[in-house]
This record gives structure tokens, sequence and C-alpha cells, in this order.
């Protein structure tokens, strides 16, 4: 591990020296993760890019694109497409990235699954914010807003997302 890692504990989400409250996937942490189980996947995880709602908020970090009116993710297994940003008109399975709500204002990616997919095994393990503390996600990591925003400009190349395999229900 290095300093720039963020590690899932069970206290939190530890990232340079501070302790960040977050939430997991309903399905809680699982070594076999499959597409709809809302569990988050033991790994080791590169943080690969990141999205932001340019009308709700300043650009985040200089890498970061943002998302636009007809940015979606699929989320159909049987799709060629599945795992990877697309945009609408999508005929298939896929989740709206520019949401009505928070949530997506500030996502950070990972490598969960990407960028080779294999089918089922579970698509988009982001970092975003959180509905609210306690409670749980459908896979991914929740911050709350203060706290993702903070940490979102000190994200460096090399940060992975390490979610330890003893956290595994």
């Amino acid at each position: 591990m290095t300093r720039f890692d963020m590690v899932l504990t069970r206290q939190g989400l530890r990232f340079m020296g501070r302790l960040y409250p977050c939430t997991i996937g309903r399905g809680g942490v699982r070594s076999d993760k499959r597409e709809g189980d809302g569990a988050t996947p033991v790994g080791v995880h590169r943080l690969v890019g990141m999205l932001y709602r340019p009308d709700r908020m300043a650009r985040p970090a200089d890498w970061a694109l943002p998302i636009g009116p007809r940015d979606l993710w699929s989320d159909d297994p049987r799709h060629e497409d599945y795992n990877l940003m697309v945009r609408a008109p999508y005929p298939h399975s896929h989740e709206r990235l520019r949401r009505a709500d928070p949530m997506y204002d500030l996502v950070i990616i990972t490598d969960w699954n990407w960028p080779r997919a294999e089918r089922g095994r579970g698509s988009a393990i982001f970092i975003h914010q959180w509905r609210g503390p306690g409670q749980p996600t459908a896979g991914c990591i929740g911050l709350s807003r203060a706290d993702l925003r903070a940490i979102a400009p000190r994200i460096r190349y090399q940060t992975r997302l390490i979610v330890p395999d003893s956290l595994a229900d």
C-alpha cells in the first residue's frame, strides 16, 4: 500500500491520513461479485476516470470530464457495450449518469470489470455521493458530498481503491 491508496475499513474509507465515513453495497463486500447482487467487490481497483456535472459544480480536478445530458453507463451483460459509458439513445439496459438527484454530480470510476468486461461479473463500481449515512449503495462506495469533493482533487495517478478480503461476508 502507498499513502495515496484509499482503503476500505469497517470504520470507513481511509485516505491520506484521514478516515471518511462511507457506505457500501447493500449486498456487503464479496469476492464473487455478480451483476445485480448489490455487493462491493473485494480487490485492488485502479481509479480510471472522474466525471462531474458542470452545471452543478466546478471542475474538481484537471483530469475530470463533464457529464453530458446523453451520457449513460451500460449495465446489460448481453450487450457488447456492457460496463462502458454510452450515449443516448441507447436501447439496452443502462444507468443514466446525469441524474435529477445529486448522487452522480461527482463520480470516480474504478477499473472493476473494465475495460474488457466479463459478462455478468458486475458493472460500474464508482465512488459517488451517498444517499445518506448508513444507506447502502448498489455496490459502489458512497461518501458525503463534502468528503467526496475534498477527496477528488487529492487523487493521484497511482491512487487505488483497496477493498480487503477480510471485509467479505
